[in-house]
């Protein structure tokens, strides 16, 4: 059997990394890797593949930035070529970036099987980019490899057979409960004790003058009572230089890489974000999590997690960072098969197939 695995972003490669390692103990399976280049900083994604032991990739299509429009057709354009030629027996992709819905069209359409892992979630928000990719690539796929249990009732809903549809747990905390004994031991020397770790990428929170500015205006005030370390994503560091906003006073960091990151996760006295998969990770660490969105696709980490959706809603956050700082936080708990295996669960169903 061929497996092809299909990664766009760094996102991704904490979720190939446990199924590509979980796949090598089926010597029959053979593994193709495809990196699409969505999203490609050479020095970032060479630190993300040796961190998470995964082999370079079998092909990079080199497709860049560009619209949605545009990114999704050129991956298409050039990910067909490589199908047709390889064949392989099942495509995998992952997550919800314009990658993994390119990839699923493809290989749809030339009646090659897509798994998709990370499948079910939903924000019910159709101004996400993401929540387009997430429904088109469930409707295409025919292995839907589910986290938890709301996005079984997802699919359901959905009208998407059961049988298509298989609760594995989350792959991303398999490679969190590899590299987090890792982490723990690489806390950052000249950090205070307490101190709020702050990520900002989302269009909504960083495309708009003026919500930039509120938020950034928020971590300003809260700076002067808390250290704020602020690890800046490429578009946010654009989008603060385009409208000369002055965030001088922050701890204004480069993007980093994944261990390193996630020792100043499991060090933080709380987190502000609006990433889906750092509201997973702190759930995970029973880190206190706060997040500016006013949505989540994923659910479980407020219901069962210490995640707080808190919009931009600046009371809100105070009075959340409030309850931290008194020890009165969210106390949350780890959702089932959240226990860094699903990686393996995955590939025992496929080796079945």
């Amino acid at each position: 059997m061929h497996i092809l695995h299909v990664v766009g972003a760094r996102p991704n490669l904490m979720k190939v990394a446990p199924i590509l390692s979980a796949l090598t103990q089926y010597p029959k399976i053979k593994q193709t890797l495809i990196h699409t280049g969505q999203h490609y900083d050479t020095n970032m994604s060479d630190v993300f593949f040796q961190q998470l032991e995964i082999p370079a990739p079998d092909v990079n299509l080199e497709v860049g930035s560009g619209s949605h429009a545009r990114q999704t057709a050129e991956i298409m354009t050039r990910f067909e070529p490589i199908v047709v030629e390889r064949r392989p027996d099942v495509v995998l992709v992952y997550g919800d970036v314009n990658s993994t819905v390119a990839a699923a069209l493809v290989c749809s359409k030339l009646q090659i099987q897509v798994g998709h892992v990370e499948a079910g979630l939903r924000s019910f928000d159709r101004t996400m980019p993401e929540e387009i990719n997430r429904l088109l690539t469930d409707q295409l796929a025919d292995l839907l490899f589910t986290p938890s249990e709301d996005g079984d009732k997802n699919l359901e809903r959905e009208g998407i057979a059961g049988s298509k549809v298989h609760r594995v747990g989350n792959v991303m905390i398999d490679s969190l409960v590899r590299l987090l004994p890792v982490a723990m031991g690489k806390k950052q020397s000249g950090l205070p004790e307490r101190y709020v770790l702050v990520t900002l990428h989302r269009p909504a929170n960083v495309d708009d003058d003026h919500t930039l500015k509120l938020i950034l205006g928020y971590l300003l005030e809260l700076n002067n009572q808390l250290k704020v370390v602020f690890p800046v994503h490429p578009r946010t560091r654009q989008r603060i230089a385009e409208f000369g906003i002055d965030a001088s006073k922050l701890d204004l960091l480069e993007p980093l890489p994944y261990i390193q990151f996630l020792a100043l996760q499991c060090h933080a006295t709380a987190v502000i974000t609006d990433s889906g998969g750092i509201q997973e990770e702190t759930t995970y660490m029973k880190v206190p999590c706060l997040t500016l969105r006013n949505n989540t696709e994923r659910p479980v980490t407020v219901t069962m997690g210490t995640n707080i959706l808190v919009g931009q809603d600046g009371a809100r956050l105070r009075s959340e960072l409030t309850k931290v700082l008194e020890g009165k936080q969210k106390q949350g708990t780890v959702p089932p098969l959240w226990d860094g295996h699903a990686g393996q669960r995955i590939a025992e169903i496929l080796s079945k197939l």
